[in-house]
């Protein structure tokens, strides 16, 4: 009998240490693995990084745009980019120009 309470004696003393210890785990679990733990973090990370590089891709095709609207304008008309639009839609090419043939079923680019 004097076995058996002490053993009933030790688990309740284990049991609030046990809880305890259960709680930090659980706690711990959530901090790395959780929706706002250290992994979810690491992973936004990432996409920011990512999408910083997407911003200042598409910032440089928007200036490239911005240019090319800028020429066609009334006030300032680029001579380049109106013979590059001229020829483009007549279909037509200057003598000194070189051309080079393709096949017609493949695409030049």
């Amino acid at each position: 009998m004097a076995i058996g309470r002490e053993m009933k004696r030790r688990a309740r003393a284990a049991v609030v240490p046990v809880f305890f210890f259960a709680l930090a785990g659980y706690f711990g679990w959530s901090a790395a693995h959780g929706d706002h733990g250290l992994l979810a973090f690491a992973q936004r990370k990432a996409l920011l990084v990512q999408a910083q590089a997407d911003l200042s891709r598409m910032q440089a095709r928007q200036a490239d745009w911005e240019r090319k609207v800028a020429a066609l304008g009334d006030h300032h008309l680029d001579p380049d980019l109106l013979n590059e639009r001229s020829r483009e839609m007549l279909n037509l090419s200057n003598p000194h120009d070189i051309l080079v043939p393709y096949p017609q079923g493949d695409k030049l680019y």
